[in-house]
């Protein structure tokens, strides 16, 4: 499929969401992708795919600039895609509130029949628990981001922040969590069908990973463990579960900060010029092709730099867009 903009035709950017899901312990999930994936082949990502019209419910046209808005169905696929691709169930209970418990078993079977359209994931939940449905009110917006309209393969990708909850412990010596024990998701593979490995890590241990080069990391997902790691990662190893919310409140605090807010923010990159390492200078303002005439802006202030090969991004950096433009300013002088 194909949509015009201007005098050129790009590809139909397709709907899709994530999620940057943040442990207990403030640790962030990512996924190994296996090398044979046709999008982001090995590169570690966030859970999350694309939109199904059969699982999620249907996408307004492509001609309607709805289809871009923070919506339910992309809130569905979040968290069904996250439970397909990791095993971590995002669903509460009605009554209680709570997380609901599966176990791994019934986990297991209902991620793969899923995964192959054997039933519907809102149903399979149902027939876990009556009570059960998906946590999508838990999901904070967290960027946009909308494919280059130069590349063959395009999505418009809601992303989103979701907190696990905090595990408190009680001041007994066995140091139990109150009300006894609770249940901590361990995320797994999906058995190598679309992901190697399934792991949380501090968000600043993802970043130093992908800057010597161990695994990579893409534009977005790079952008925005940095903005994460600024606020979970501080104050060193203090992990008591005080300092851990206060973390997470100066995050949530930030992301509803800005103008327009991080949760609002629509980000297109495009390169702005090659610097002499060969890395591409990406200006991350223009909200895509699209929007374009709409109200929706991205992220003005910063730029991500990146140099791209045969394998994917390398060498990626996030910087003030001001220091570029004053460094650049110097080497013309």
């Amino acid at each position: 499929m194909s949509t015009k903009s201007g005098k050129k035709d790009i590809a139909v950017a397709r709907p899709s969401s994530s999620v940057v899901l943040i442990s207990p312990e403030n640790k962030v999930l990512l996924l190994h992708r296996v090398k044979t994936s046709t999008s982001f082949a090995s590169a570690h990502v966030f859970p999350g795919g694309n939109i199904s019209s059969e699982q999620d419910g249907e996408c307004p046209p492509v001609e309607d600039i709805t289809r871009h808005d923070d919506a339910i169905n992309y809130r569905r696929a979040a968290i069904r895609e996250l439970f397909e691709e990791s095993g971590i169930l995002l669903a509460k209970d009605r009554v209680s509130g709570e997380l609901v418990h599966i176990n791994d078993a019934e986990k297991e079977r209902g991620r793969k029949d899923i995964h192959n359209n054997k039933i519907v994931f809102s149903e399979w939940l149902h027939g876990q628990n009556t009570a059960a449905e998906p946590d999508t009110a838990g999901l904070i917006p967290f960027t946009r981001w909308i494919t280059p309209p130069n590349l063959p393969k395009r999505f418009t990708t809601q992303m989103y922040l979701y907190f696990l909850p905090l595990v408190e412990q009680s001041e007994n010596a066995h140091g139990l969590p109150k009300g006894g024990l609770q249940e901590v998701q361990v995320p797994t593979s999906d058995g190598g069908i679309e992901i190697n490995e399934a792991r949380f890590l501090r968000a600043s241990s993802w970043l130093e990973k992908a800057r010597s080069g161990e695994i990579i990391l893409y534009p977005p997902q790079f952008m925005l463990l940095s903005l994460v790691s600024q606020f979970l990662d501080q104050d060193g190893n203090d992990s008591t579960s005080k300092t851990l919310q206060r973390r997470r409140a100066q995050l949530v605090e930030f992301v509803h900060s800005g103008s327009p807010a991080w949760t609002d923010k629509c980000i297109s990159p495009r390169s702005m010029k090659l610097l002499d390492d060969n890395r591409a200078v990406l200006t991350l303002d223009h909200p895509g092709p699209e929007l374009h005439g709409s109200n929706r802006k991205g992220e003005s202030d910063r730029v991500i730099l990146v140099k791209f090969g045969k394998e994917g991004p390398r060498k990626v950096e996030v910087r003030w867009k001001k220091d570029i433009l004053r460094e650049n300013s110097k080497v013309n002088l």
